[in-house]
């Protein structure tokens, strides 16, 4: 699977129009005449992002593109509530999972691998500084990505604040945080991992009812996002599912 390309001011805003799922908008920078289609793909959800001529002639292979190209979603995005909904259908506690700026989309597919395995209600990642559900990203998910809402907002610290006032207790991955092994996980919970590089960012954090760490035994004390990931939903779900 590769990403599908759309360019051209007519192809991108019909299939915006359309209500296509579009992961991303490229904007020449300085063009005119493109305000309806920025307008469009932030009514469509889309990220719109201001890119130099080179970018654009990069992603079409030199095709004439009139400014504009927009990256295809592979799936199509849910909403926070639409995730909400899953733990009420189910009748079990909300679990969701949060994505913290995961830029690499090997990290977040094998993230959306995990969380779908793990009984994850769902994903939420922020529009900025995020892969998003590209064909990277659903290749690398091995096709949870069809199983597993993903939901993409605007403001990840609001979010979680709205959760909060749902019941669900929201535990943040840090080096410095509490052992996760002495954590009751067994409520309704959301967990969010933090970005390859940075962790968690200051407003997301500070918005965290609990911090959890991972006990480190060797001389390296990071683990990669993706597997910091797996090794905490697991114990969210042993939490949950106790032996019998």
């Amino acid at each position: 699977m590769e990403d599908q390309i759309i360019y051209g001011r007519n192809a991108v805003t019909e299939a915006l129009r359309s209500g296509a799922a579009i992961d991303t908008v490229y904007v020449q920078k300085g063009a005119n005449g493109l305000g309806k289609i920025v307008a469009l793909a932030k009514d469509n959800g889309a990220v719109v992002k201001d890119t130099a001529p080179e970018k654009l002639d990069e992603l079409t292979g030199g095709a004439k593109h009139g400014g504009v190209a927009a990256i295809a979603a592979a799936v199509q995005y849910a909403t926070v509530d639409d995730i909400l909904a899953v733990s009420e259908n189910k009748g079990t506690p909300p679990f969701i999972i949060i994505a913290d700026e995961i830029q690499d989309p090997h990290n977040l597919g094998a993230i959306i691998r995990t969380a779908e395995a793990a009984g994850a209600d769902g994903v939420i990642i922020p529009k900025r500084r995020s892969a998003g559900l590209t064909a990277a990203v659903f290749k690398t998910s091995a096709g949870a990505a069809s199983w597993v809402k993903v939901a993409r907002v605007a403001n990840l610290a609001e979010t979680i604040r709205l959760l909060k006032t749902k019941g669900i207790w929201v535990y943040g991955a840090e080096a410095d945080g509490e052992p996760f092994r002495s954590a009751d996980l067994s409520g309704p919970a959301a967990l969010v991992i933090g970005s390859e590089g940075n962790g968690l960012g200051r407003l997301v954090r500070e918005s965290c009812d609990m911090i959890l760490s991972i006990d480190m035994y060797g001389k390296i004390n990071s683990l990669n996002a993706s597997v910091s990931a797996g090794i905490l939903m697991y114990e969210f779900v042993r939490s949950r599912h106790p032996a019998k």
